[in-house]
């Protein structure tokens, strides 16, 4: 019997435009202004030193590593502000988490640093669906691809992997590792973009198109 659902957060419940403008229109704004070069100019020369780290390292999900790295006179809290009138839920996510939370228990099993995640479910109203939040990155101090990540998930919530569904966008951080655990895992396509390119998902995977497909698989 399936207890409890984890969800992404950054293209899985909330559109990932929010996390792309702070990332690669705040910052390269901010240092366009400073060092007085075009924007696209200094958008390029940000995205490739985002590239030059990866997803998979942690430092990639550190705005305030960057924020000091590139030396632009703006704090995160002010960015993540400016840029929060732009968070929209994905759709059917409102509808889909009101309906989930009368039968499962729901947490937020996110990679993003713990003051995007606050912000986005505070703005979204979000929060109140969700009985744990975990940014990996902030708490665990480490990113989704690695399988000791969803051992620690489920140790804390004292359950086996089997009893865990886990819900996210990215094809090996929300599918392949918590799956290769025994963890009943969807990968939802959607086109979501965010700071990254978008990933290719290929055959095999569980996949879902929308939130709303996922009442019907569970």
């Amino acid at each position: 019997m399936k207890k409890i659902i984890s969800f992404d957060l950054d293209g899985t419940l909330v559109d990932a435009r929010y996390g792309d403008l702070v990332w690669n229109h705040g910052i390269p704004s901010e240092y366009s202004k400073k060092y007085k070069i075009p924007f696209h100019e200094a958008k390029a020369l940000i995205r490739g030193q985002y590239e030059s780290v990866g997803d998979g390292d942690l430092l990639w999900y550190e705005i305030d590593y960057w924020l000091a790295k590139f030396h632009v006179p703006v704090s995160s809290e002010e960015l993540l502000t400016r840029y929060e009138s732009k968070i929209e839920h994905m759709p059917y996510a409102g509808d889909v988490l009101e309906r989930l939370e009368k039968k499962y228990t729901l947490i937020i099993a996110s990679n993003a640093a713990r003051c995007f995640v606050e912000k986005e479910l505070d703005y979204t109203g979000f929060r109140r669906y969700f009985a744990h939040i975990v940014s990996a990155t902030t708490d665990y101090k480490m990113v989704k691809k690695e399988e000791r990540f969803y051992k620690g998930l489920c140790e804390s919530l004292h359950i086996d992997p089997s009893e865990l569904v886990h819900v996210g966008d990215h094809p090996i951080f929300d599918y392949d590792t918590p799956s290769g655990l025994g963890i009943e895992s969807y990968c939802l396509v959607s086109g979501q973009t965010g700071k990254s390119d978008v990933i290719s998902h290929p055959n095999g995977r569980r996949t879902i198109r929308s939130l709303r497909e996922l009442l019907e698989r569970l």
